[in-house]
């Protein structure tokens, strides 16, 4: 089932936080994962890992590089179930 830029944004929040404890609502579309909310890397490949579980999609190695915003995992994502 896809999952509305709504949906995907808060399941992706809540991952965040689960791992950094970073609060879900400093989580927004515009937030870069590395300056402005200061996830490392290993946090980073384990959030992407869990979003694969949960929104059921494969973001392959090379391609989670380029997702250096929340907005672009969320359209990642949204894409990728389609």
């Amino acid at each position: 089932m896809a999952h509305t830029t709504e949906e995907v944004l808060a399941g992706l929040a809540e991952l965040v936080t689960d791992e950094t404890g970073i609060e879900a609502d400093q989580v927004t579309l515009e937030k870069s994962f590395t300056d402005d909310l200061d996830i490392d890397s290993i946090s980073m490949m384990t959030i992407v890992v869990n979003a694969e579980e949960k929104f059921d999609v494969k973001i392959p190695d090379d391609e989670v590089k380029n997702l250096t915003t929340v907005g672009e995992a969320v359209e990642f994502i949204t894409k990728a179930q389609a």
